[in-house]
Parts: structure tokens; C-alpha cells; sequence
């Protein structure tokens, strides 16, 4: 993947900055439980301050144009949710203990972390990130998107200053200050463990250097609305959620709602609250010139409609809306709007909902989910509106996610919440269906090794009987 050879300078900068890492992780290694969680606290309390985290989001905006810096404010609730989990666990020592299987679990660092920053989160990931490696004593280069590399080395300078007068090594964490392809290469060969928050060509890299990696996938997040969504106040929730989930940093996140599947008995009222929350319904004719400054031909996304507002897309488009809407929303029809061929089917990534419409059974909804998901996103999220536990089982059954919420926002509920039992992280594995090792949040464990000390217990060990069952035979054990 790499574009040019790493220059002779640019190798002993990623040695020196490696070295500085492992001399780092010498000392964290040394403390003790309440040591790091103060650390956290203190990292923490420092980033989620709003007079050092909205300058930040406005930089970010300003590098990188794309996001917005009212909602990227908000993001900051992360790093609270991070802690709390930090804060309930131990991560020096034994861990867990299961007293009945002789089992005592012992944490140890992993060591030095090589996290790529996405472009979307130029402050979260390594903010969040650093509290985990942390609370798990390890130390954290970071190497920077390079149209966020500015904002994202301010963040780590300022976290870096908060180590010193914490009496910590301010190398526990680190950053390139300009990154490139070819470095980032080069610095995942020499650390313990990559974490690689981004596009796929980003998470095959990491996948390819050798090194462990965890890596997310790509989003396409689609939430089924049912029959039970038939109250005014079920309908506001639906309409609600999906507002803050599809505008959150005007859609820059895998986590945004993308595609809705609404059952035809609801549609026109999940259709109308959608407005009454901001929504704007493009008619067929604006829909054709929005799909073609968001998509080329071929149906690859192009980079100038992603993460803007509502009325800069519509611009793009050579479209004017009212400066009230929020997003705007193209209808995708049933099950003959989805394909490869239908690009309002695939991630948007900005602020364009698809709206489709499935008639009769449920199974229906199901079956326009996974033809939804076999356009792209696979592995990340769903979401559904239902007040069935049956509809709900069924499509945690059968979607080809990692994540499925009930009735709360994706972009909120994915990666964490104060109303969901999710790890919080900002890097969400999407198991094989999106080409990562785990199906899961990386989050705490993830950045611990861990010791299992066996002690002998009472023989468990069934009969042959009762584990073979009815293929059991007398004489298994004679020659």
C-alpha cells in the first residue's frame, strides 16, 4: 500500500519515537491500580473540559472540512463513559477470579500501541483511547490522519501535559506530526499491537504488518420501523432518534442511520414526523442530481459531499432548501430499489437518509435487510423500531451485524451509552462479515494481555453415557 520508500530520517524518527515508547512503558508497567485510575481521571477531566474540547472540535472542522462543530461537541460524553467503565475495572493484578473452575485471571500491558486516526474523530479516538491504554498500563503512538495531523497532535500535546504535572512520562502517549502512508507502515512493524479506526484499505494495512491488529469495518447503518410504531408518541421516538443519529457531525460516522425500512401501515406518519424533526423529502428529480455529486459512475463516493449540511449538499447539487431542514430524505421504494446498481442503498456518510417501504409480513423487512447489508456494511449496525419482542429476536437472529439497537440511536447506542449496556469505544470491530478479528467494541480488554492461573480442581468429566448420548457403545475403550 505503501506509495514511496520511508526516507533514512523518517526511520529514525519511528526509532525514536518507539524508543521513547518503551522506555515509557517501563515506568507505567510499575503502577499500581489506584496510580492509573487517577491517570485516567486526570486525562479525562482535562479533555471533557468544554473550554479545552470546542476549540478542538472547530479546529478539527476547520483541518479537515468535514463534520460539524455544534453536534462534535457531544462527542465529548464518550470519554465520560470510558472512564466509568475504567474506573469499575481492574486492570493491575488479578482481575477475576472463578473460584468453582480454579481459574485466577492476572492483566498485563500489551506494551506500546500503534492507533491510525481517522479523519472523522481526530481527537476522540486517541483521547478515548489513551484512557484505555492507561487503565490497561500501556503507552500509545499515534499516527495522525494527514488532513487532521494538526488537530490531532494538539490533542496529544495537551494530553501530554497533563501526564507531566501528573508526574507520568509524557511519552506514555506520542504522535507523528507528519504522517504519511509509508510511516505509518514502518511504525506498526515495531509496536505490540495496532488498533486501526477507519476505511478498509487502512484496516488491511494493519492487518498486513505483522503486527496483532484490531481493525473496524465499514457502516451502513439500517433500522427496520414495524407495524408497532402506530402511536403519534411511537412515531416521534422513531422520527426523533433517527434525527440525532442521521445528523450527529452531519453524518461523518459508520454509526448514522443510512436506510430506514418502514412498514407501509406506518409509512406516511413515520414519513411526516421525520419531517416535523427536520427532514427534507427530495422529490424524484432532486434526488437524480444529489445521487450524482454524492456518487461517480462506477458508484464510488466522492470525498466533496461527505460530512457537509443538508443545504451545502443540496448546493452541491444545484438544489436550494429551507436553512431549517436538518437532512434531507430520497425515497428508495421496496425491495427493487436495492442493489449495487442503487446507490441511495449503499453508506452515505453524510446527511441523506433512504427511506424504503416494505408491505406485509415482517419477513419482508428481514429480507430487505439483508439485501441492504449485501450492498455494503456488513458486520457494523442495525437498528429497529418495534414494540414486538418477536420482531426484535428475529432480526437479532438473523442480521449480519455486530450491533442491533432497540429503539435508541445508532450513532449513539453503538459504540456506547448511558442507556445501553455497550463497551463505549470509538473503534467498533465488525467480526468476518467486515474483514476484523472480533465482532465486538474494542474496548478494556482488548488492550490487556492476560495470565490464567489454573489450580487444580475436582474432576469434571460426565460419564461416557451422558456425553455421548445415544451414539454411546459399549467397548470405546478396548483396542
Amino acid at each position: 500500500m505503501a506509495t514511496r520508500e520511508v526516507t533514512p530520517e523518517e526511520l529514525e524518527l519511528i526509532d525514536d519515537l518507539v524508543a521513547k515508547a518503551r522506555k515509557a512503558a517501563d515506568v507505567i508497567a510499575t503502577y499500581d491500580q489506584a496510580t492509573v485510575d487517577r491517570l485516567c481521571q486526570a486525562v479525562a477531566a482535562a479533555m471533557y473540559d468544554i473550554k479545552v474540547w470546542a476549540p478542538l472540535c472547530d479546529e478539527a472542522v476547520d483541518e479537515t472540512g468535514l463534520g460539524d462543530k455544534v453536534t462534535k461537541r457531544n462527542k465529548r460524553n464518550k470519554l465520560k463513559l470510558i472512564l466509568r467503565d475504567c474506573l469499575r475495572a481492574k486492570s493491575v493484578g488479578a482481575i477475576e477470579e472463578i473460584p468453582e473452575k480454579g481459574i485466577t485471571k492476572y492483566a498485563k500491558p500489551v506494551g506500546v500501541i500503534c492507533t491510525l486516526v481517522p479523519t472523522t474523530n481526530p481527537c476522540l479516538t486517541p483521547a478515548g483511547q489513551i484512557i484505555y491504554a492507561i487503565k490497561a498500563r500501556d503507552v500509545l503512538i499515534c499516527s495522525p490522519h494527514p488532513r487532521a495531523k494538526n488537530v490531532t497532535n494538539k490533542c496529544i500535546n495537551l494530553i501530554r501535559d497533563v501526564l507531566v504535572r501528573e508526574g507520568a512520562p509524557a511519552d506514555i502517549i506520542q504522535g507523528i506530526e507528519k504522517p504519511s502512508i509509508a510511516l505509518s507502515q514502518e511504525l506498526m512493524k515495531r509496536c505490540d499491537l495496532v488498533i486501526a479506526t477507519g476505511g478498509r484499505p487502512m484496516v488491511k494495512s494493519a492487518y498486513s504488518s505483522g503486527t496483532p491488529a484490531y481493525g473496524s469495518g465499514a457502516g451502513n447503518a439500517t433500522v427496520i420501523i414495524d407495524d408497532t410504531a402506530n402511536t403519534p408518541e411511537r412515531c416521534k421516538e422513531a422520527a426523533s432518534n433517527t434525527r440525532i443519529s442521521k445528523t450527529s457531525d452531519f453524518g461523518s460516522g459508520c454509526s448514522c442511520d443510512g436506510n430506514l425500512i418502514i412498514c407501509a401501515d406506518v409509512y406516511e406518519n413515520i414519513k411526516n414526523a421525520l419531517i416535523e424533526e427536520g427532514g427534507y423529502l427530495a422529490n424524484e428529480e432532486e434526488a437524480e442530481a444529489i445521487k450524482k455529486v454524492m456518487w461517480d459512475e462506477t458508484g464510488h463516493r466522492l470525498p466533496d459531499t461527505v460530512a457537509i449540511s443538508p443545504q451545502k449538499l443540496a448546493a452541491a447539487a444545484g438544489l436550494t432548501i429551507p436553512e431549517d431542514r436538518k437532512f434531507i430524505m430520497v425515497t428508495g421504494g421496496g425491495m427493487e430499489g436495492i442493489g449495487k446498481d442503487h446507490f441511495f442503498s449503499s453508506e452515505k456518510l453524510t446527511t441523506l437518509l433512504t427511506l424504503f417501504k416494505y408491505e406485509g409480513e415482517f419477513q419482508n423487512a428481514l429480507d430487505m435487510m439483508q439485501a441492504i447489508f449485501n450492498v455494503g456494511g456488513k458486520g457494523h449496525s442495525c437498528g429497529i423500531y418495534s414494540w414486538d419482542d418477536d420482531h426484535i429476536d428475529r432480526l437479532g437472529a438473523c442480521a449480519p451485524v455486530s450491533r442491533c439497537m432497540v429503539r435508541q440511536p445508532n450513532n449513539k447506542g453503538n459504540a456506547g451509552s448511558a442507556t445501553n449496556g455497550m463497551p463505549p469505544t470509538s473503534s467498533m470491530g465488525c467480526g468476518t462479515w467486515g474483514g476484523n478479528i472480533v465482532s465486538e467494541n474494542i474496548a478494556l480488554k482488548h488492550y490487556m494481555n492476560t495470565t490464567w492461573v489454573a489450580r487444580p480442581i475436582p474432576e469434571d468429566m460426565p460419564s461416557q453415557q451422558e456425553l455421548f448420548g445415544e451414539f454411546y457403545k459399549d467397548g470405546f475403550d478396548v483396542e
